[in-house]
C-alpha cells in the first residue's frame, strides 16, 4: 500500500509539470507526424512487392510510428533527471520516506501517460477493433515504461548530458532500424533479418501490425506483450536500484 501512495505522490508531481508544459507533448506527435505525411507515401510504390507484409502502406506504417514515438518519447527524460541532479532535487529526497521504487515508477507512469496520450493521434482514420485499441496502447505504454526505466538508469549512472546524449543518439539508431520502423524487415536480406530477432521492438512492431490487420489472436501479439512485460519489469528493476544507489 506504502509503495502504491508513494508512486502516485511522485506521478502527481511529475504530472503537474508535464500538463503545465503542453509544448512537450505537441512536439512528441509532430516528429512521427512529419514521417506520416512525408514518408507513408514513399511506401505505396513497394507495398507490392515480395516479402511487403499485408494491409497496405499505411497500416504497415502507422504501427512502426506508435512503436517509434513510445521509444522515442521516453529516451530523453534522463535530460531532465541530470538536471534534478545538477540542482541537488536528488540529494533532497535522501531526507524523505520516499520508496526508491516509487521515485523510478512514479516518473515512468507519468512518461507513460504522456506516450499513450500523443499515440491516439496517429491512427485517426484506421479501422481497428476497440480490444485492439487497447492492446496497441498496453504495448506502448510498455515500450515507454522499458526505455524511460533504462534512460533514468543511464542518466543516474553518467550524471552527465555530454555522456549520455551520445549513449541515447547512437543506440536508438540501430535499434529503430531493426525493429523495422520505417521499413518492414520481412523485405530485408536474412543475415540483417536474423540480426533483427534479437531487438524486443521489432516483437512489438509485429504485434501492432498484426492488430491493425485484425489478426488479435495471431501469435505475435502475445509474444510482443510478453517480452515488452517481461523486459519492462527487469528495466524497473534495474532503475529503482540506480535510484536507490542515487539517493540511499
Amino acid at each position: 500500500m506504502k509503495l502504491l501512495r508513494d508512486t502516485w505522490l511522485v506521478f502527481e508531481r511529475y504530472f503537474g509539470i508535464f500538463i503545465h508544459n503542453p509544448v512537450w507533448v505537441a512536439l512528441g506527435v509532430l516528429q512521427p507526424l512529419l514521417y506520416l505525411v512525408l514518408f507513408a507515401p514513399l511506401l505505396k510504390p513497394i507495398a507490392a512487392m515480395r516479402g511487403f507484409p499485408p494491409g497496405g502502406a499505411y497500416n504497415v506504417f502507422v504501427p512502426g510510428l506508435l512503436v517509434q514515438l513510445g521509444m522515442f518519447g521516453a529516451a530523453g527524460v534522463g535530460f531532465s533527471l541530470i538536471s534534478e541532479l545538477r540542482m541537488g532535487v536528488i540529494e533532497r529526497l535522501r531526507v524523505t520516506p520516499v520508496s526508491r521504487v516509487a521515485l523510478l515508477f512514479g516518473r515512468a507512469l507519468r512518461d507513460m501517460f504522456s506516450i499513450v496520450l500523443q499515440s491516439l493521434i496517429l491512427p485517426f482514420g484506421l479501422s481497428i477493433h476497440p480490444f485492439g485499441v487497447v492492446v496497441v496502447l498496453l504495448l506502448i505504454g510498455l515500450i515507454g515504461l522499458l526505455t524511460a526505466s533504462i534512460a533514468y538508469a543511464v542518466a543516474l549512472a553518467v550524471k552527465s548530458e555530454d555522456t549520455y546524449a551520445p549513449i541515447v543518439f547512437t543506440s536508438a539508431l540501430p535499434i529503430l532500424l531493426l525493429s523495422g520502423v520505417l521499413l518492414p524487415m520481412s523485405i530485408a536480406p536474412q543475415w540483417l533479418q536474423n540480426i533483427a530477432h534479437v531487438n524486443p521492438l521489432l516483437y512489438a512492431v509485429d504485434a501492432a501490425r498484426a492488430i491493425f490487420n485484425d489478426h488479435l489472436g495471431d501469435a505475435s501479439v502475445g509474444e510482443g506483450v510478453l517480452i515488452l512485460l517481461v523486459l519492462s519489469i527487469i528495466a524497473v528493476v534495474i532503475g529503482a536500484r540506480q535510484f536507490g544507489r542515487a539517493v540511499a
